[in-house]
């Protein structure tokens, strides 16, 4: 079942570019598109980008004439593979994600579970990269994929990093789709620089969450995630530990190409 429509962040940002009205609104329609929701009417587009019908099917038809649009199932549209490249170019131009994968990879050696980077846009967590163990389990997150933020370790730590006006704005939406509970969770994650979480997003995953500091650059976690039968108490807190030392090794990394 698709997500009930709703403005993409309606919560308009500080700043706006003049006269990009229409352009906004064609950009907000291909963000609209997931790997939560892969196909759209017309209809629910003009819902999720606050835009009336006819206008929205003007925009659908610029996006299959650049044929980054395709009509699938009868009155329902995805994106084609031509938005790949941009994909694969915007990994490639994710410095982070570069300087923080030799740390990554000894992390997932070290601790024997997957280890993942997400990155803030707007209300959800973006994974930038991702390093499986040699002891890999199927995951939701691949590079590339989303959450919402306050769901999840990653969610809640990226929620509790955000600068207390920006996290109180975006809070009562979370409250409303998580309950109130998430305040509590998001005091602790700020107090510990840590965040944990247990079957949120996969059935049986435990995963914990670390803060990865980086001047001039937007929120940013380092998380690791598997399977809670083979994670014993004891070593959920070595692995905590563990993974703040990674995200300091990944700090100084991105310190030093800085300079």
């Amino acid at each position: 079942m698709s997500p009930a429509a709703r403005p993409i962040d309606s919560a308009a940002p500080p700043r706006r570019t003049p006269g990009a009205s229409s352009s906004r609104k064609v950009l907000q329609l291909l963000l609209a598109f997931s790997e939560r929701r892969w196909e759209c009417s017309v209809a629910e587009l003009a819902g999720l980008i606050g835009t009336p019908v006819a206008t929205t099917y003007r925009y659908v038809a610029l996006l299959k004439e650049l044929q980054l649009l395709e009509e699938g199932r009868a009155g329902r549209y995805h994106l084609t593979s031509q938005v790949m490249p941009l994909a694969r170019a915007a990994q490639l131009a994710n410095d982070l994600a570069r300087l923080a994968k030799p740390a990554m990879e000894d992390a997932a050696r070290e601790l024997g579970e997957t280890i993942m980077l997400f990155q803030q846009f707007g209300d959800v967590a973006v994974c930038a990269d991702r390093v499986e163990c040699d002891k890999a389990m199927r995951f939701t997150f691949q590079p590339g994929h989303s959450l919402p933020l306050g769901t999840g370790a990653s969610g809640k730590m990226l929620l509790a990093l955000l600068p207390e006006a920006e996290r109180e704005r975006r809070m009562p939406a979370i409250v409303q789709r998580r309950g109130a509970g998430v305040r509590e969770e998001l005091r602790r994650a700020m107090l510990n620089r840590y965040s944990t979480s247990h079957a949120e997003i996969d059935e049986g995953v435990w995963a914990c969450s670390v803060p990865v500091h980086t001047a001039g650059s937007r929120p940013t976690v380092l998380s690791m995630a598997g399977p809670a039968a083979r994670i014993a108490d004891d070593q959920k807190r070595t692995s905590i530990t563990a993974l703040q030392a990674y995200a300091n090794r990944i700090q100084k990394a991105v310190s030093s190409y800085s300079l």
